[in-house]
């Protein structure tokens, strides 16, 4: 059988009072897109930030390539696995600034003709020289992409990433999204309260509820099944 790229193994997360993220195991293939779906406050967004351990599990690992990544610097993970947030938080500067930021960080300049391919990627060819503070909503997030794409990850974490984007802009960030992750065979994870859009984007749904895992499979199933049985 062929080792899961990604396998989160009882992963858990618990504050004084209240576990957010309760034992969530799951596996992920290369270059499969999960989406992680449910109700507010179901502990999606806490799930996601304990992948690349911008949050400490409780308990619990995630497996990389089958190597356990508490053995993995922190900083090498979060290269190799990138994470675009609900907002994108552009550094000061240019879009081509922000694009080298990250491979700096481990001593790699990246020359003109890369910066111009990653942006012609996400579609904002010519955009090299523009002011980062310029950019539009869907700009932005288009330039975190790219962003995320010069550490040349292996995974990608999207934490409702369209959800601040009017319609036409969130159209735009769903094609680059599919666009990237086919161009570079992603594995990705994108958490997400639109059912519409998981459907769109995702292979595999894992519903979580109160912190646990409800339920995973087809978009079609796993939707059908939670319209069918709300709570």
């Amino acid at each position: 059988m062929v080792e899961a790229f990604l396998r989160a193994d009882r992963l858990t997360r618990a504050v004084p009072g209240k576990v957010i993220v309760d034992a969530v195991s799951f596996e992920v293939a290369r270059a499969e897109v999960l989406g992680i779906f449910g109700p507010s406050g179901s502990g999606k967004s806490s799930l996601l930030r304990l992948i690349n351990r911008l949050d400490e599990p409780s308990s619990g690992t995630v497996w990389l390539e089958g190597v356990d990544y508490r053995s993995i610097a922190p900083r090498e993970l979060r290269r190799r696995v990138g994470m675009i947030m609900q907002r994108a938080y552009l550094f000061p500067g240019t879009v081509a600034e922000n694009l080298r930021y990250g491979p700096l960080q481990h001593g790699e300049a990246l020359d003109d003709a890369r910066v111009s391919d990653l942006l012609a990627g996400v579609a904002l060819g010519g955009y090299e020289e523009r002011d980062a503070a310029t950019l539009s909503g869907g700009e932005a997030q288009r330039v975190a992409i790219a962003r995320a794409l010069a550490n040349n990850p292996q995974a990608l974490l999207m934490d409702e990433p369209t959800s601040a984007l009017d319609e036409e802009a969130k159209q735009q960030v769903e094609r680059t999204i599919r666009s990237v992750v086919q161009q570079h065979q992603l594995t990705t994870l994108i958490v997400t309260h639109d059912s519409a859009q998981a459907q769109r984007l995702a292979d595999r749904i894992l519903l979580l509820r109160d912190g646990r895992v409800d339920n995973v499979g087809t978009p079609r199933e796993v939707l059908h099944n939670a319209e069918r049985n709300p709570r």
